[in-house]
């Protein structure tokens, strides 16, 4: 293995802050969850985590600068006879008979470790920048992609909100009350689907590292009366006359951004579905469409001259829509 202190990358002189400081950089940069499609990365992992366990812990530093261990924390020589305390307690090297190095590795069940360890400073830091179990704590320990591109010492914090589907084709803001007490404007940005979470940089819980979580603000969309979302389109049942239906003509139609006429073809039967184009919700690929399925409404009431026709159509002009059915 390479000489831990260029594996970090900090000088031999370098403090134990500004160590700690290059292996946490260089966690969030190498971490496999977060280089799923490189697998070199989790070699160089394995590296850095094996170097920190060398000079982030101050005896094995001193032992790895005095030369009486190796970069892999293994004994250089045997030592010289005699050379122990009383009783013989210390072992052939100058090393204590609770001394104890370890080994990192990666495998298909995360980070392990070859051993115990007396600092613990490895799983104390990896469980400190990305929450839960530190690798190797006997589970494999997932993390999102976004966790290792900001500031890792902060804490992220939830929120919710509502909005109206007319507010998701303009955006909108709303206040938002966040678990920390605080209250901010969230700005919400038209085309949201519903449930899709918007992050607040910085308004989240300070870490001990200084640097401050964001804020994760889950959008729901309440239910409109006339219209459904499908994706980035709209959908919206029509109700026509019995006349519009046989004759044809235009009507006019809601949308989100007003009222349109749309041209109704004659001859057109109950459960018809015609597109008004543009007039759904705006979407990264443009503007969805409005689709308008028509639903042909009988006056109230009973008519006497409809009903008289429909008798004369029923024995002169009989047919059976059902037929396919069979």
């Amino acid at each position: 293995m390479r000489d831990p202190y260029e594996v970090l990358g900090v000088q031999k002189n370098a403090t134990p802050a500004a160590i700690k400081s290059a292996f946490r950089r260089l966690a969030k940069k190498l971490h496999p969850d977060a280089n799923k499609t490189d697998k070199a990365a989790a070699t160089k992992f394995a590296e850095i985590n094996a170097a920190y366990e060398i000079v982030g812990d101050e005896a094995k530093r001193k032992a790895f600068d005095r030369g009486e261990i190796d970069a892999e924390g293994k004994p250089r020589f045997q030592g010289f006879p005699g050379g122990g305390g009383p009783g013989g307690a210390r072992r052939p090297g100058g090393f204590g008979q609770d001394s104890h190095f370890e080994t990192f590795t990666w495998g298909s069940d995360g980070a392990r470790r070859g051993g115990g360890s007396r600092g613990g400073g490895i799983d104390d830091i990896l469980k400190e920048m990305f929450g839960g179990a530190a690798p190797g704590a006997g589970r494999r320990t997932h993390f999102e992609q976004e966790d290792f591109g900001g500031a890792a010492q902060g804490r992220d914090v939830t929120g919710a909100v509502s909005i109206t589907l007319p507010e998701v084709l303009s955006g909108t803001s709303r206040r938002v009350h966040l678990p920390t007490g605080k209250e901010i404007d969230a700005r919400i940005p038209a085309g949201l689907a519903d449930g899709q979470t918007i992050r607040l940089k910085g308004q989240g819980l300070p870490g001990p590292g200084g640097a401050t979580g964001d804020a994760l603000i889950t959008v729901t969309i309440a239910e409109h009366p006339l219209f459904k979302r499908d994706g980035a389109n709209l959908r919206i049942e029509l109700p026509v006359t019995l006349y519009e239906a046989v004759l044809g003509g235009k009507v006019r139609v809601p949308t989100l951004a007003g009222a349109v006429e749309l041209a109704i073809p004659p001859g057109t039967s109950s459960g018809r579905t015609l597109r008004v184009k543009g007039k759904g919700l705006p979407s990264k690929d443009g503007a969805g469409d409005l689709y308008a399925t028509v639903r042909i409404v009988l006056p109230d009431g009973s008519d006497a001259e409809l009903e008289e026709l429909m008798k004369k159509w029923r024995s002169e002009k009989p047919y059976d829509p059902r037929r396919d059915m069979s």
